[in-house]
């Protein structure tokens, strides 16, 4: 694999960061059977995106979330790498029509969306545009699950795919709650991470209702659909995320975790995110 980025020292940084962290992946015995050493020695920093590309059968671009930054380096990318090389942007919302429209090569271009931190979370969403070829999706799909990847099929273009509209919603309602003063910052974590988030962890919410009714999904919509639309009707407005709940709700994260530890504890994240994977990979 070859890292490459414009700016100066940002690949460089990154080695250092992913050196950092294979010890504790080989620890929770997630090298498979490479060890930190052979991995890192298969991770190259390219001195340019041509040299970056060269001969490569697959390539994932991180570029910042601004449509032109993509659409200028797709093209770049498009001129340079091998005509049968796929090309797939990270991007967590941008469609990738409009990232790819104007490109020779846009049959072999797709989203495939991770997850952060990605080498913790399987997850990745690939999403195809309107002209994406079917065997670009099928081989992103095939690297991806060889790779040890969850992949999961967007079937059509939409914005923000799957897990960024779930995702809103979560995050929306919990600014609400906060904001209307029904709940404190580290109740409304609370609810996710010791109610829902162990449910969650192992199985969507479409298996959750189907188990929690006896007789399964349709049992469940006919106790609760009207207390969920009830509740749905409340749902409507949202929160200035930038006005003054922010304020409160940075001052109860800061309380809990102060700025100059939030790097420790972005290591403290993924280290449970490595038992984590370690456990339902013992479970497989």
């Amino acid at each position: 694999m070859r890292l490459w980025d414009p700016a100066a020292g940002a690949a460089a940084e990154a080695h250092d960061y992913i050196a950092a962290m294979l010890p504790d992946l080989a620890q929770h015995g997630l090298l498979g059977d490479m060890s930190p050493e052979s991995t890192l020695e298969a991770i190259t920093i390219a001195d340019s995106l041509e040299e970056a590309v060269a001969d490569a059968d697959y390539i994932q671009e991180n570029a910042p979330e601004q449509l032109d930054v993509k659409q200028r380096l797709f093209s770049d990318l498009d001129r340079l790498a091998p005509q049968d090389a796929v090309l797939a942007s990270s991007t967590s919302a941008l469609l990738p029509s409009a990232i790819t429209e104007g490109l020779t090569g846009r049959a072999r271009c797709i989203v495939a969306h991770p997850v952060n931190p990605p080498h913790l979370i399987p997850l990745v969403e690939l999403v195809p545009s309107p002209w994406t070829a079917p065997e670009t999706v099928a081989r992103a799909e095939s690297l991806m699950a060889e790779i040890g990847q969850t992949p999961v099929r967007v079937e059509r273009e939409i914005d923000g795919f799957l897990l960024n509209r779930l995702q809103t919603a979560v995050l929306d309602e919990a600014f609400r709650l906060v904001d209307g003063g029904y709940a404190s910052v580290e109740a409304v974590d609370a609810c996710m991470s010791d109610g829902l988030a162990p449910r969650w962890s192992f199985m969507g919410p479409f298996e959750t209702i189907d188990l929690n009714a006896p007789g399964g999904v349709r049992d469940y919509v006919t106790r609760y659909q009207g207390m969920f639309m009830r509740l749905a009707d409340t749902m409507r407005y949202s929160a200035d995320w930038t006005g003054a709940v922010l304020d409160t709700v940075e001052a109860g994260r800061r309380a809990r975790v102060p700025e100059k530890d939030l790097r420790a504890r972005q290591m403290w994240r993924d280290r449970k995110l490595m038992a984590h994977a370690a456990f339902r990979h013992g479970q497989n």
